[in-house]
């Protein structure tokens, strides 16, 4: 009798051990932002035990399937997930009164240098400003979108006619490019790799050049930025410098958010720089 209830200990146990090593493999992340909660996770048991037992705690409502978040639309296909912001643009054309707007090929005419001076200010600051931020949160499935909508970012204070004309040549194209989004497809590799670039001395007002960066997580683009630097570079070099540094410290906020989310990454790294320099 001793031994059959020793037996059964040992195996209650046993089964124990098994179910906390099965729990620990599994892995669940949880996304609030204010009063929307997005849940996935390895197991989708573990998944729906979590929704259930939120839902016996505080007052919430299952949406489903992820489709919709934060302006954000996602739709599955048998390639991964397609992110798009349709609806959003659409609201933002009707917001500018130019949901009628002729399409365009491109956001910016290319080499266009933006100035602070050489034009009348613009009538409405606040509804410049409006726009323009919107234009920000598009550029989240819109890379594409990011140099142009910098730039007419760096005259919020005080806008000219020259800049609007420039956000309405971006509307316009984001007119025709509805449906265009991010696709993050399936991928077998989990390799880092970075694409950085600067443009030497661009702003004509303060002869600051422009960073750009791109990071790709196997072959999904998964980061980007345009952005002005801080202080003025005397070389192209240290120009293109100053933007290796900037995807540097990018990688390394990403490396150590993979850790966090027990992500295993490779840890070869290759980056992509166009510039190179010649010593006496």
């Amino acid at each position: 009798m001793h031994t059959s209830n020793r037996e059964r200990v040992k195996k209650g146990k046993r089964k124990e051990r098994e179910r906390m090593v099965q729990r620990y493999d599994e892995r669940v992340q949880i996304l609030v932002y204010v009063d929307d909660i997005l849940i996935t996770g390895s197991n989708p048991k573990t998944v729906t035990d979590i929704i259930t037992h939120l839902h016996n705690t505080f007052s919430l409502k299952d949406l489903g399937e992820l489709k919709y978040f934060l302006g954000i639309e996602v739709t599955k296909n048998s390639n991964g997930l397609v992110l798009t912001q349709s609806k959003y643009a659409k609201d933002l054309l009707h917001r500018a009164d130019m949901q009628d707007a002729n399409p365009i090929a491109t956001p910016m005419i290319s080499g266009q240098k933006l100035s602070a001076h050489g034009s009348e200010h613009f009538a409405d600051p606040q509804m410049y400003r409006s726009i323009v931020g919107a234009l920000q949160y598009l550029t989240i499935t819109r890379p594409e979108l990011s140099y142009s909508v910098n730039k007419v970012c760096q005259f919020m204070q005080k806008p000219l006619q020259s800049h609007w004309l420039a956000v309405k040549r971006i509307l316009r194209y984001v007119a025709g490019t509805l449906q265009h989004g991010l696709h993050l497809t399936k991928s077998s590799s989990l390799e880092l790799t970075a694409y950085c670039d600067a443009d030497w001395a661009s702003d004509i007002d303060d002869r600051r050049s422009t960073s750009g960066f791109a990071v790709f997580l196997g072959q999904n683009l998964i980061t980007w930025k345009s952005q002005k630097q801080h202080t003025i570079s005397r070389s192209s070099t240290e120009a293109e410098y100053r933007s290796l540094a900037n995807v540097v410290a990018e990688i390394a906020w990403l490396q150590s958010l993979f850790s966090e989310l027990h992500i295993h990454y490779f840890l070869k790294l290759p980056m992509f720089y166009n510039f190179f320099t010649r010593m006496p």
